[in-house]
């Protein structure tokens, strides 16, 4: 019917229009934080219920600017308090870390630095021999250098061990073996004893198995130089959480300012004292009813 519809907001000076279009201000930014086409936030700052005290319902009705600075300097001290107490979170987070968690970390590499070392020296004094690439293959006591036959003395011994608790059944390659059923993964596994215990979960194939035994041991090497990697790069996350945590907080000498001026505006429009509320008149659920008292009167 109207091809054209042109509306009309209208705002009179020195009343509450003021006060209610910040409130719509405030909530709009409150919105536009959720709905952007870019990443969204991790956390969101949504606008709590106001009460107006009789000093800032006189303010607001006789247009004083002040009150306008003093409401603008109360949402810009809010967040500058967030933030400060994200940073003071962030500092304590910090600190945990330099004391307790990196150093625990740093220590846990260098043991496996240490221990794959020593196991990667082994493995190499033992290296398989001949046509199959097989070592001789200790088994309860018995020695086997053929492949297959180790495979199924293996695969043997798993059907007569049903514990979950490691039990030593013989070594390969310089390293202890220990046969466990793993009741998880409903599997039996074999322990590769060395500096370190190196866990492999064996099948129902008996060369496959040993494949599996030698795929663990080619391992260490690259396991080695990733555990030397981690390391290092735990040592430069600590040396930078260092630098870090001794930063001040940004925001400190604004924050300062503004409770400074938002306490001088406070003693000067008299709202340093408690006052109570206007607008926040809601009866509470709990309150009662005030009951009449009634006189009687005797003739």
């Amino acid at each position: 019917m109207f091809p054209e519809v042109e509306v009309y907001r209208y705002v009179t000076e020195r009343t509450f229009d003021a006060y209610l279009y910040q409130l719509v201000e405030s909530k709009q930014k409150f919105i536009s934080q959720i709905m952007t086409s870019k990443s969204p936030v991790r956390s969101a700052e949504d606008v709590d219920e106001v009460a107006l005290s009789f000093a800032e319902v006189k303010m607001l009705a006789t247009g004083d600017e002040r009150f306008k600075e003093k409401m603008d300097l109360d949402m810009q001290v809010a967040k500058l308090k967030v933030l400060k107490q994200s940073y003071l979170s962030e500092h304590y987070d910090l600190e945990d870390k330099i004391l307790k968690y990196y150093p625990k970390e740093i220590k846990d590499y260098e043991e496996r630095i240490v221990g794959y070392e020593s196991d990667t020296d082994i493995a190499e004094q033992n290296k398989p021999q001949g046509e199959d690439k097989f070592c001789p293959m200790t088994l309860n006591g018995v020695t086997y250098t053929e492949k297959a036959d180790a495979g199924k003395i293996l695969l043997a011994i798993c059907k007569e061990n049903t514990s979950s608790v490691p039990t030593e059944v013989g070594n390969y390659r310089g390293f202890r073996l220990e046969i466990f059923y793993d009741i998880v993964s409903t599997k039996y596994c074999i322990n590769l004893c060395g500096a370190m215990k190196h866990t492999v979960a064996l099948g129902s194939d008996a060369l496959g198995n040993i494949t599996r035994i030698e795929n663990e041991i080619s391992k260490f090497p690259a396991r080695l130089e990733a555990a030397k990697t981690k390391k290092t790069e735990t040592i430069s996350q600590l040396e930078t959480a260092k630098v870090e945590v001794e930063k001040p907080f940004a925001f400190e000498k604004e924050l300062k300012e503004k409770t400074e001026r938002l306490n001088a505006l406070n003693i000067e429009l008299n709202l340093d004292k408690k006052d109570p509320a206007v607008l926040d008149n809601e009866p509470e659920q709990n309150d009662k009813q005030v009951e009449k008292k009634t006189v009687s009167l005797e003739r």
